[in-house]
């Protein structure tokens, strides 16, 4: 298969336009200045750097009245049930350490950690391939339209019983219902960017005399790959959510067999620890997705 105008032409319904901002440039403006003067470089805005204060500041506030309102919520509401009275935060620090000291909560955050990238491998794996065969042949586009839209809504944890049955229990299982919720993001967002790539680059391409593999490096990976990496960075954050409760089915390590084990043991303070210890971690999976995916703007 080649990547041939005619996979890629502007009547495809199902593509998007992409406007030539060179096209839109005044002729014999090398800059690329329209008619309205000189157009804004992309990035920040000119105010961003001054804006930063204000934004930490008020960042800060919304912490300290959220945590003043969760210990509100404690104080008042544990008078009358011990378990609330057991995620005061008042609490986190002592509990915080024991799991520390076990080393129990380390081992279990690089367990889930290695479990989330081997999922998001796979998904990475089968998705991209699958996403630019979809984005490039409109029949197997057509075809693959209603299935993969029925599949894609079903909950990956409603697979959980099979993927134990198949595969058994422990970190397999776990893997498997990762990687069937990153999929779908990444494939739909590689198949969406493919079939957007404007025709025209494919046919000066050709007029080049580009063959399949430079058609490959010099239209289609640069085209596709800002769309492609912020797909990567949206199932990320799914895979993570799911996450946690695949890790409450069948499995002896890992932050959501943690959870489950503090409860078990009434442990609740420690099982408030590792579920501010998902959110502090996924938050920051997230920030460091956010700078190695997103694209640099010149």
């Amino acid at each position: 298969m080649s990547l041939a105008p005619a996979d890629l032409d502007s009547e495809d319904p199902d593509r998007p336009v992409v406007r030539d901002a060179a096209a839109e440039a005044r002729p014999g403006d090398p800059t690329g200045r329209g008619a309205d003067g000189p157009s804004r470089r992309p990035g920040r805005r000119p105010g961003a750097r001054a804006q930063r204060g204000p934004a930490l500041a008020w960042g800060a506030l919304g912490v300290l009245a959220a945590g003043l309102a969760w210990w509100a919520l404690t104080a008042v509401g544990g008078a009358g049930s011990p378990m609330l009275a057991a995620l005061n935060p008042l609490g986190v620090p002592g509990a915080l350490a024991s799991l520390l000291a076990t080393g129990v909560l380390v081992q279990d955050l690089v367990t889930s950690t290695l479990r989330l990238l081997l999922g998001m491998g796979i998904a990475a794996a089968l998705g991209i391939p699958v996403g630019v065969l979809i984005g490039l042949h409109r029949p197997t586009r057509w075809a693959s339209a209603l299935p993969v839209q029925f599949v894609r809504m079903i909950s990956p944890l409603s697979w959980a019983p099979v993927a134990v049955a198949l595969l058994g229990v422990g970190s397999a299982p776990v893997v498997f219902l990762v990687a069937a919720a990153a999929i779908w993001p990444i494939l739909l967002g590689t198949a969406s960017a493919v079939a957007a790539i404007d025709p025209r680059y494919v046919a000066v391409a050709h007029t080049l005399g580009a063959n399949r593999r430079e058609m490959l490096r010099t239209v289609l990976v640069p085209s596709v790959r800002p769309a492609v990496l912020q797909s990567i960075r949206l199932a990320l954050g799914i895979a993570w959510v799911v996450l946690v409760p695949a890790e409450m089915l069948g499995v002896t390590s890992g932050l959501g067999y943690e959870i489950l084990n503090a409860r078990d043991r009434l442990a609740y303070d420690e099982m408030l620890v590792v579920i501010l210890v998902i959110g502090v971690l996924g938050a920051a999976i997230d920030l460091l997705a956010r700078l190695l995916l997103t694209p640099r703007r010149g």
